[in-house]
């Protein structure tokens, strides 16, 4: 199979796992939504019996809940919002910290799929080097915005190397086929918008920053 075949492929791939890990997030959502008057009913029958320790132990156990299925980030950009909430809400599920901060017109010049693929890979690179950290360590941060007519998009997450290697041009934060293929995909992405990344590694973190003209 040729690199192009095996780059669609995996690009297919990942797309397909973005779409699942969203239809999962809101399905999730829409469940606890559909509770809600369950849950309404059994608060007003503690208040009918002046119950107040009840409700507000009730109350804890409903805000835990919440915080598995709430929706963190809100740009208004659809896409940017149900791939950085999904891949949130998959970090969180594997103890990863994240710090996220995005502000992303709600239209941009960046297809959809082209920016899904972009963040899916470095979220994805980013939860795979995690895993090898013990859970006190783990942290990804996150920060979109618009530097001018340019998206700026900067990816930051600890490795348990201090200096990762560098081999043909690339540096090696995981192994497998996914990982060497979502960096070509990313560079073959933004090569094709005229953008600029760089990747720096440096005292146990590493950082992708990313610029997407937009006009």
């Amino acid at each position: 199979m040729s690199g192009k075949k095996k780059i669609a492929l995996y690009q297919e791939e990942l797309i397909n796992t973005h779409y699942t890990e969203v239809e999962n997030m809101y399905r999730v959502m829409r469940g606890w939504r559909h509770d809600l008057r369950n849950h309404i009913q059994v608060m007003k029958a503690y208040a009918a019996n002046g119950d107040i320790k009840e409700i507000s132990r009730y109350l804890d156990m409903l805000e835990n809940d919440l915080q598995t299925v709430d929706t963190v980030i809100k740009t208004g950009n659809k896409m940017t919002d149900a791939i950085l909430n999904s891949k949130i809400s998959l970090a969180k599920s594997k103890n990863i910290n994240v710090i996220a901060d995005a502000h992303v017109p709600v239209s941009l010049a960046t297809p959809e799929l082209d920016l899904c693929a972009i963040v899916g890979n470095l979220f994805d690179n980013a939860i795979e080097a995690n895993m090898a950290l013990p859970e006190e360590k783990r942290m990804i941060r996150v920060y979109m915005d618009m530097k001018g007519e340019q998206l700026y998009i900067s990816f930051t997450n600890f490795t348990a190397s201090k200096k990762l290697k560098k081999v043909g041009g690339r540096y090696l934060t995981t192994k497998g086929r996914g990982h060497g293929l979502g960096l070509m995909r990313i560079d073959e992405i933004v090569k094709k918008h005229d953008g600029y990344v760089n990747r720096n590694s440096e005292d146990g973190a590493f950082t992708t920053e990313i610029l997407l003209p937009q006009r």
